[in-house]
C-alpha cells in the first residue's frame, strides 16, 4: 500500500510543476525583463516577448523547459556555451543552453546586434510593425509568415503598450 502512495504523490508532484503556461501568464511574468533588455539595447519590449511567446511556445516547449532558450537560437559557429541538440528545420539541430531565463532574454538582445540587423536600430522603438518585416527580412526565423505571426501576437495581447 505504501508504494501506491508513493507512486501516486509522484504523478501528482509531478502534474503540479509541469503545468502548461498560458500566454498571459508568461507575459504578466517575463514583460519585466523583456522592458530591460529594451531599455539596455533599444530592442522595442513589444518584438522580444512575441518572440519569446512564439519561439517558447509561451515557455512551454521542450527548449525553452530544458535548456532556457526562449528565442529558438542555434549555436552558430561562434557560440562557446552549453549546447543541447533539437530537431527544428533538420534533424538533431544544435541549440544554445542557458543556466536561466535572463540569460535567454540577454543573448538574444546581444544575437540582435550583428551586422545583419544592425538597421533595425535606425528605426523608432515603438514601430514594432517595421521592426517585424526587418527580422523577418534579415532572416531571424525560416517561417514566411514570421512578420505577420509577431505582429497578430502583438496586436492581439496589446504588446504595443510595453514600448
Amino acid at each position: 500500500m505504501d508504494y501506491r502512495l508513493i507512486v501516486l504523490l509522484l504523478i501528482f508532484s509531478n502534474q503540479l510543476f509541469s503545468q502548461v503556461l498560458t500566454r498571459e501568464q508568461y507575459i504578466s511574468q517575463y514583460k519585466d525583463e523583456a522592458i530591460r533588455q529594451m531599455k539596455k539595447y533599444r530592442i522595442p519590449a513589444s518584438i522580444t516577448m512575441a518572440q519569446a511567446l512564439i519561439e517558447s511556445g509561451n515557455g512551454n516547449s521542450e527548449l525553452a523547459k530544458k535548456s532556457k532558450n526562449h528565442f529558438g537560437i542555434k549555436c552558430h559557429t561562434n557560440w562557446q556555451g552549453e549546447r543541447v541538440y533539437h530537431d527544428d528545420d533538420k534533424r538533431n539541430e544544435c541549440f544554445r543552453k542557458y543556466n536561466t531565463l535572463v540569460e535567454s532574454y540577454e543573448d538574444h538582445s546581444q544575437f540582435l546586434l550583428k551586422d545583419r540587423y544592425l538597421d533595425l536600430f535606425d528605426l523608432p522603438i515603438d514601430d514594432y510593425k517595421r521592426w517585424a518585416k526587418g527580422l523577418k527580412k534579415a532572416g531571424y526565423a525560416t517561417n514566411p509568415e514570421y512578420d505577420k505571426l509577431l505582429i497578430d501576437v502583438i496586436e492581439e495581447h496589446d504588446l504595443f503598450l510595453l514600448d
